[in-house]
């Protein structure tokens, strides 16, 4: 069997290098304004979402519900190539690549006008925990997501699996401190830090006015500008020794005792 002219064989390949870059470095991602998503249902969930990638790269032996992705962006006009195995696996964050990857342009989807239940994170440097946070915010109807400095970079190969779509679906905003008073201002919510050790048990707030939950990252909590931008403190009372939960937990739990009374 004739092999493919047209497929990238070599792992220097100046597309596979760039992606590899893209992989490994959060400066390169934003200098570029590029991420990379993998597998046949990250690859899916840009597409639904009316994403155009840049660039898909996939391998012979993706199965038929890749392929019919490949076929799709390509008759888009995306530029679909096929690569080797041992190329793919260089250009893939994964151990065991799924056989399709997307090179894709970062862009915010669109908050609404108005804003009545956002979260801010802050100090978030575990990839799976922010992934998750994207993901749980999603479901459980939060408008916007904001990431100050401090946080581990949200398009991160990690935080995107984790996140399982949820970039498509949410705004998620990286804005310094100063813009998201401006915009909780503006909004006229009321920002809640969730700390472990003080504020008042979340059963005794009234969530269904304008409310931006404030979640800190896994080992310091907060930074001081989140302390200081917090109207409120709630808590999640547990019983036995339990000194604290893991963010995104402790998260989820926050948002949808948030959603609740809202019915979403």
């Amino acid at each position: 069997m004739m092999s493919d002219p047209s497929m990238l064989t070599s792992n220097k390949n100046p597309r596979i290098q760039q992606i590899r870059k893209l992989q490994r470095s959060s400066r390169s991602r934003r200098e570029e304004g590029l991420f990379v998503v993998e597998g046949i249902r990250l690859v899916e969930e840009s597409l639904q979402a009316g994403w155009e990638p840049q660039m898909v790269l996939y391998t012979p032996d993706l199965n038929p519900r890749g392929l019919e992705l490949v076929e799709r962006f390509g008759a888009q006009g995306v530029a679909v190539i096929p690569v080797a195995p041992q190329v793919m696996q260089a250009a893939s964050d994964t151990q065991t690549p799924q056989g399709i990857l997307a090179v894709l342009p970062w862009r915010v989807v669109k908050r609404p006008a108005k804003l009545d239940f956002v979260v801010v994170v802050d100090g978030v440097r575990d990839p799976g925990n922010m992934g998750t946070i994207l993901r749980t915010a999603t479901a459980a109807g939060v408008q916007a997501l904001f990431i100050p400095p401090g946080n581990v970079d949200p398009l991160a190969p990690k935080v995107v699996r984790a996140a399982m779509g949820a970039h498509f679906k949410l705004a998620v905003e990286q804005l310094a401190w100063p813009e998201i008073r401006q915009v909780l201002a503006r909004q006229e919510l009321v920002s809640y830090l969730a700390d472990s050790s003080g504020g008042q048990p979340y059963a005794q707030f009234d969530f269904r006015t304008g409310t931006a939950l404030v979640i800190g990252g896994e080992a310091a909590g907060a930074g001081q500008e989140a302390q200081y931008s917090a109207a409120r403190r709630v808590h999640i009372p547990m019983a036995g020794e339990v000194e604290s939960l893991n963010a995104a937990v402790a998260a989820a739990v926050l948002m949808f005792e948030v959603a609740r009374p809202r019915g979403s």
